[in-house]
């Protein structure tokens, strides 16, 4: 099997330049709405209208795996959370779902790579992944087919209605692969990628810096192929969202990005589509040292910093509402001419 994506066409120009005209006649001082009038122009460009249509079923995709380097004390949390926590999604219980209750969207969780039986494992690549500081996290089969599980998610999302999509991630030891790729692709070094994670202690911290140097070593052979890089430094579950978010923009689909696990997958996912960047935004800021370095590489600005560090994609569903005010703006806003106001002199 290869892994192929067709070239990424960029959001509407056209759409751009008329939602930065009508910016400039609704009744408000030129750029008086700063970094929300700049979104909702994104949101016009990606849907190729303006003024855009309000979003009706914004989704959210929570990816589930474990990481085999997670028993080697580089999380806070045991594995068998993993499994737990895909129950208390089912259940409503987790932030993810009560964060997209209030910001209109809904949730699926995906069993990718959970190392327990869960009631959602029917297109499960592996239980676990391998321990990425000694051995690959996966098959170069499994890397391929996970990349293809998230295209196919993308595309089932996307042919359901979903208009806004939103990756979210479930896995205990999850930043530590997410901290390898991104140092991988960055050129970053080992120290400067390395976060608390799940809260980790300093020993902790030390056995992530030491599992995070020595996966890679093992990571920089194979940089130029980004499918074998997935295969010998991530998981099985971020391998999938990488093929999410590729998709997501090969369908013309804009993404809000969560946190340092989901900015991992991203940067994958534009060295597979190259172009990709385009349909995402940025959600929020992590206080994982990696999510910064991930997203200066990707050029984008997040939305909010809240110094959140959960996952789920919490932090891209809380910016969920801004994105929706920016295109309300543009949408439902007078005009000067309109509302009977005078303009600038």
């Amino acid at each position: 099997m290869t892994v192929e994506f067709p070239p990424v066409e960029p959001p509407s120009e056209d759409a751009r330049r008329q939602a930065v005209a009508r910016h400039g006649v609704l009744t408000k001082p030129a750029g008086s709405l700063g970094k929300l009038e700049e979104l909702g122009v994104w949101v016009s460009a990606c849907q190729g209208a303006c003024p855009p249509r309000p979003f009706t079923r914004p989704r959210v995709v929570v990816f589930a795996g474990d990481h085999g380097v997670a028993r080697h004390g580089v999380s806070a949390y045991p594995s068998e959370v993993t499994g737990q926590m895909v129950a208390n999604f089912l259940d409503g219980g987790a932030a993810v779902n009560v964060l997209a209750t209030v910001a209109g969207a809904t949730v699926r969780v995906v069993d990718v790579a959970v190392d327990s039986e869960t009631s959602v494992g029917d297109a499960r690549i592996r239980r676990g992944s391998g321990s990425i500081d000694r051995e690959d996290a996966l098959t170069l089969d499994e890397a391929e087919r996970a990349v293809e599980l998230g295209r196919k998610l993308a595309d089932d999302e996307v042919d359901g209605g979903a208009d806004l999509l939103i990756a979210g991630d479930m896995g205990i030891g999850n930043t530590t692969p997410a901290a390898v790729l991104i140092a991988a692709l960055t050129g970053s070094e080992p120290v400067a990628v390395v976060g608390r994670g799940t809260g980790v202690d300093d020993r902790g911290w030390m056995r992530k810096t030491a599992a995070i140097r020595d996966a890679l070593r093992r990571a920089r052979p194979v940089l130029s192929d980004p499918v074998r890089l997935l295969a010998t430094a991530s998981g099985a579950d971020i391998a999938a969202m990488a093929g999410f978010l590729a998709q997501a923009a090969v369908r013309r689909t804009p993404v809000i990005l969560d946190g340092v696990v989901v900015g991992a997958a991203a940067i994958v996912a534009e060295e597979l589509a190259p172009g990709a960047r385009e349909w995402w935004v940025a959600g929020h800021r992590s206080v994982e040292p990696a999510h910064s370095i991930a997203l200066n590489h990707l050029s984008l600005e997040p939305l909010l910093d809240f110094e959140m560090r959960l996952g789920e994609g919490s932090g891209a569903v809380a910016a969920l509402p801004l994105v929706a005010m920016a295109a309300k703006v543009l949408a439902e806003m007078a005009t000067f001419e309109g509302a009977g106001v005078s303009g600038p002199a």
